[in-house]
C-alpha cells in the first residue's frame, strides 16, 4: 500500500483549507417588471407573486417580493435624454416632449439631458419641479456624430444623480441609435454591450423613441435598421421598450408618450435571491406570468450582488 509523502499531505491540506473558486454563495437582486393588460383594456393590472415563474441563468429561482409601483411605493426617477445629433425637424416634437414632462406624475423626479460628444449633459438635478426641466428644453444642435449615444448612456449610468436604492430609474432616449464608431449592425458591438452592462449595474430601465440623426450613416435604410436593432438590444436587456414606425419619422410623439405613461402605471419591483460565484455578476433572467391575458416586459439580464454586500 502506497503512502503519501509529507509534501503531498501538506499540499492537500493547503488546498482543502482554501475556498473553492466555484463555491456558490447567495446573491440578491431586483428588477422592474411591466405587466400591462391586453390591448383595449384600460384596467391597471393586479398580479400576485404566486403567478410568477422566475429563472436566473436557466435555474428556477424563488421570488422574494413583488411590489406594485403605486401609492407610497411610486418612486419614479426619470431622465429624458435627447441626441444632440438629431435633425432640426425634431422641433416638430418639442411640444409633445414638453407636454410629457409637464404631465408626468407630480411626485416623479425628472431631469432633461442631451447627449453631447458621448456625455450625458443634464439640465439640472432630479426634481419634482418639472418646470425646471421644461425651462431647459430646446432644439439640439444637429451636428453629425455629436451624440455618440452609447457612450452617453454609459456616462449617465455612471453618474445617475441620485443614490436612492429603491427608485425606479427610467431613461427615455430620443435618437436613431446609429453607432457612429461601428455603423454596421453588429450584435456584439462593444460600445452597445458596454452600455447594456453599465445600465444593468446602475438599475436603469431604458426606453427609446426613434428619430433620425444628422450624418451620412443616418440617411440609408441599412444603417437606420442597424440603429433600431441596437436600440432594441438595449431596451430589451434592461426591461424597456423601443418606439418606432419603420424607417420613417412619426408625425407625433404623443401616442408613444401615452403608451409609455400607461406602462409606467403598470410596473412592479421584483426582488429575488439567486446563486453566484463569490462576487457580483450579471445573469440572464426569464420570467413568466400565468393566469392573465397580458404583456410582460422584463430585463433579460440582471445584476446580482452577494447578500453580504461585498
Amino acid at each position: 500500500m502506497k503512502t503519501l509523502s509529507a509534501a503531498a499531505l501538506l499540499t492537500a491540506a493547503i488546498f482543502a483549507a482554501m475556498p473553492s473558486a466555484y463555491s456558490q454563495v447567495a446573491g440578491q437582486g431586483s428588477a422592474i417588471v411591466t405587466v400591462i393588460p391586453k390591448k383595449g383594456e384600460e384596467r391597471v393590472t393586479d398580479i400576485t407573486a404566486q403567478q410568477l415563474q422566475l429563472k436566473l441563468n436557466g435555474k428556477e429561482t424563488k421570488v422574494g417580493s413583488w411590489v406594485p409601483m403605486r401609492g407610497a411605493n411610486d418612486d419614479l426617477e426619470m431622465i429624458v435624454l435627447i441626441d444632440s445629433s438629431a435633425r432640426n425637424s425634431l422641433g416638430q416634437q418639442i411640444e409633445d416632449i414638453g407636454n410629457f414632462i409637464k404631465n408626468a406624475p407630480p411626485q416623479a423626479k425628472l431631469a432633461l439631458g442631451y447627449m453631447e460628444n458621448g456625455v450625458a449633459v443634464l439640465s439640472g438635478p432630479l426634481s419634482t419641479d418639472h418646470g425646471l426641466a421644461l425651462q431647459k428644453l430646446h432644439l439640439p444642435g444637429g451636428l453629425p456624430g455629436e451624440g455618440q449615444v452609447y457612450f452617453a448612456l454609459s456616462d449617465l449610468a455612471h453618474k445617475w444623480p441620485s443614490n436612492d436604492p429603491l427608485a425606479r430609474r427610467i431613461v427615455v432616449m430620443i435618437t436613431d441609435g446609429v453607432d457612429v464608431f461601428n455603423p454596421t449592425y453588429d450584435p456584439e458591438d462593444p460600445y452597445v454591450l458596454a452600455a447594456i452592462t453599465d445600465s444593468i449595474r446602475a438599475r436603469l430601465v431604458v426606453y427609446s423613441i426613434y428619430w433620425h440623426d444628422m450624418g451620412r450613416f443616418d440617411n440609408t435604410g441599412y444603417f437606420q435598421n442597424s440603429g433600431q436593432n441596437l436600440l432594441s438590444e438595449v431596451t430589451q436587456a434592461t426591461g424597456g421598450y423601443s418606439f418606432w414606425l419603420g424607417n420613417g419619422e412619426p408625425v407625433s410623439f404623443q401616442p408613444f408618450f401615452q403608451q409609455l405613461s400607461w406602462m409606467l402605471k403598470n410596473q412592479y419591483r421584483l426582488n429575488f435571491v439567486g446563486e453566484l460565484k463569490n462576487k457580483a455578476e450579471i445573469q440572464t433572467m426569464n420570467l413568466k406570468v400565468g393566469g392573465a391575458a397580458i404583456k410582460v416586459y422584463f430585463p433579460k439580464q440582471v445584476n446580482l450582488i452577494p447578500t453580504s454586500g461585498e
